[in-house]
């Protein structure tokens, strides 16, 4: 963090790049091509490094931009929607709009002017929901059949209780198949997955049945292929800090600072999202960006509205969480829980290898495994900060996602990985833990196929170079040090990556059937007994009862203790007298044994089993037996 001065000065920066949003020419941004309402557009570039910027408007001659101050261009043109334009910003160069609303093909295309306000919303009175209600849906738009895919899943899912969709990132990429993480135009919805309109169509089908939509975004760096900010803007990065991705942005500058935030107040007012989750923030330059952005686009929503801000973060920065944001995604608990289910140790898992009861513990009560202590994974170095103080909402639990089963070589999912009665055993935990908990599209019903990293890059060099890229990545892996071995590492440009990776559900399937009905118990509970107490709900303790078992407890908002009991060893548990469930009422069990589990003072090998007891100690209640 930077020391209290510098902050202001960021915060008076971003204010004065950021003035547009509070002109009355429209929705009033500062980047972009901006429709006024008069029949005419505002278009505005930052180009610092261009001398003279040019308008070039489909169908007429190039016109000059007016230097506005600040490294700005800006010029207003009679112009209707759907409109194709271009800037050129030197001899020879035409670029599109870095802050493009729609392409007209793909990320070297021409921009296109789009109308934002044109869309006729049904569900116009549509405030949101309380974070608390969440249970998020990881989906990657594209596998499921684009923006009107997504839309045709939203009964069902509503139907299983899921309450928040969270699309990957949706920003224009190169070529037709990708994760999304290669985008490059932030504000462009990528053709391959349908119109702006549809994605509005598909929030505001969602708003209609009660559902909040989370868009995933990337503020820390650009895709490899298609921008083309460096020739005209090279302020826009660093040059003395590089990621693995290329130069490091630059949040110093107060005009990156503005292009990202109003990229946030852009997705969030002119879609309608509910909520977005913020792709690998410790990789942001900047980190006091961070809350100056929450407050910016807080104050910019109208009054009413629940909107909410989550964090990937891998550096544990727990105190974001009182900085205007709700919730991080808890990398943490879910590497503990995938080392105790699958046994692997290598890679970042090399972190939870000597103590996983342990950690898990601290998971379940404190949030963070990692809090400040060193890291095997970073050479020793610390990681992490106090999370005790947090409530259990501010952590999002999963226990696959698309990194998670996508960095793996093959792209395996759980359920290839461990027995089928610790995956149920971790999967009720999951749910009925007062943290967040999200599902990764098909994990719902058991889903074989696998998720693997894909892209359609069009440039052969660069496709050899992903190529190269991902077998070298896991050329340390035991079952890879054979430069052999690595070749059967599916190749990321190759399309029949992308189509293995479909998910080919079949209604009959009584797999499929009977995960869903273990999905859809889990989540009614979760809606009738624990979610609607989780404001105010805090850890009451957590006990190890042997390796591998423990029992976790909360005291929810209406005073009511929780307690998870979980058996991930292949040995039952005798339950010591002072750690019995008789008091409480048995309202889950992932391996049910009338007379030989909880009742009977037993924690069952490979299980969860979960327990409310009554306000006053004494009295069991019988009302809620499941």
């Amino acid at each position: 963090m930077e020391k209290g001065g510098e902050v202001q000065n960021h915060q008076s920066s971003l204010a004065g790049a950021g003035a547009g949003i509070a002109r009355q020419d429209g929705p009033g941004y500062t980047f972009g091509a901006t429709p006024c309402g008069d029949g005419s557009v505002n278009f505005r570039l930052w180009a610092p490094a261009a001398a003279q910027v040019h308008l070039e408007l489909e169908g007429g001659p190039p016109l000059a931009m007016a230097a506005v101050g600040d490294g700005f261009h800006e010029l207003r043109r009679p112009c209707a929607p759907g409109s194709r334009y271009r800037y050129r910003v030197g001899p020879g160069l035409s670029v599109p709009d870095p802050a493009s609303r729609l392409q007209d093909g793909d990320v070297h295309d021409a921009s296109i002017v789009v109308d934002t306000q044109a869309y006729g919303w049904l569900n116009e009175d549509w405030r949101g929901r309380p974070w608390t209600d969440a249970v998020l849906y990881e989906v990657h738009a594209g596998l499921a059949g684009g923006f009107r895919g997504v839309q045709a899943m939203l009964a069902d899912l509503a139907a299983l209780g899921i309450t928040a969709i969270e699309l990957m990132p949706v920003a224009d990429f190169p070529g037709p198949r990708n994760w999304g993480y290669d985008g490059v135009l932030p504000y462009a919805p990528d053709c391959a997955y349908g119109s702006p309109d549809e994605l509005r169509a598909l929030v505001d089908a969602a708003h209609g049945m009660g559902m909040m939509v989370f868009l995933d975004v990337v503020y820390n760096h650009f895709g490899p292929d298609g921008n083309y900010l460096s020739s005209y803007a090279p302020d826009f990065f660093r040059d003395d800090i590089s990621t693995p991705w290329g130069p490091a942005i630059d949040f110093r500058k107060p005009q990156v600072r503005a292009f990202f935030a109003e990229n946030a107040l852009y997705w969030l007012r002119e879609y309608r999202f509910d909520g977005l989750r913020l792709d690998a923030v410790h990789a942001i330059s900047g980190p006091d960006w961070l809350p100056e952005m929450a407050r910016f686009v807080r104050q910019r929503l109208e009054p009413g509205r629940q909107v909410h801000l989550v964090l990937e973060n891998d550096d544990n920065l727990a105190g974001l969480m009182a900085q205007g944001f709700d919730a991080q995604w808890n990398d943490d608990a879910h590497h503990v829980l995938h080392r105790i289910l699958t046994g692997e140790t290598q890679g970042y898992y090399i972190a939870y290898r000597d103590d996983p009861t342990g950690q898990l513990a601290r998971c379940l009560a404190e949030g963070f495994v990692y809090q400040g202590q060193p890291s095997p994974w970073r050479n020793g170095q610390p990681r992490g900060e106090p999370s005790a103080g947090l409530a259990p909402s501010s952590f999002v639990f999963f226990l696959q996602n698309h990194d998670q089963t996508g960095n793996r070589a093959m792209g395996e999912r759980l359920i290839s990985l461990c027995r089928p009665d610790a995956l149920r055993a971790a999967a009720a935990v999951q749910m009925l833990a007062p943290h967040i908990p999200m599902l990764f599209m098909g994990e719902e019903h058991g889903a074989r196929e696998p998720f693997q990293y894909f892209t359609s890059f069009a440039d052969p060099q660069l496709a050899q170079a992903v190529r190269d890229g991902r077998r070298r990545e896991f050329a340390g892996f035991r079952e890879f040090s054979d430069p052999r071995a690595r070749q059967r590492i599916p190749d990321p440009n190759d399309e029949r990556t992308w189509e293995r990776c479909k998910i080919r559900r079949d209604p009959q399937d009584r797999r499929a059937m009977l995960w869903r009905k273990f999905y859809g118990r889990l989540l009614a509970l979760r809606r009738e007994l624990i979610a609607p107490h989780l404001e105010g709900a805090r850890s009451d303790s957590v006990r190890i009862l042997a390796p591998l078992c423990l029992v976790a407890r909360w005291r929810l908002g209406n005073g009511r203790l929780l307690s998870l009991y979980c058996n991930f060893s292949s040995r039952d548990v005798e339950l010591p007298e002072d750690a019995s469930a008789m008091q409480a009422a048995i309202i889950f069990e992932s391996r049910p044994r009338p007379g030989r589990g909880l009742d009977a003072g037993r924690v069952l090998a490979a299980s969860a089993s979960a327990t409310l007891a009554p306000c006053q100690p004494g009295a069991a209640d019988t009302k809620e037996q499941a």
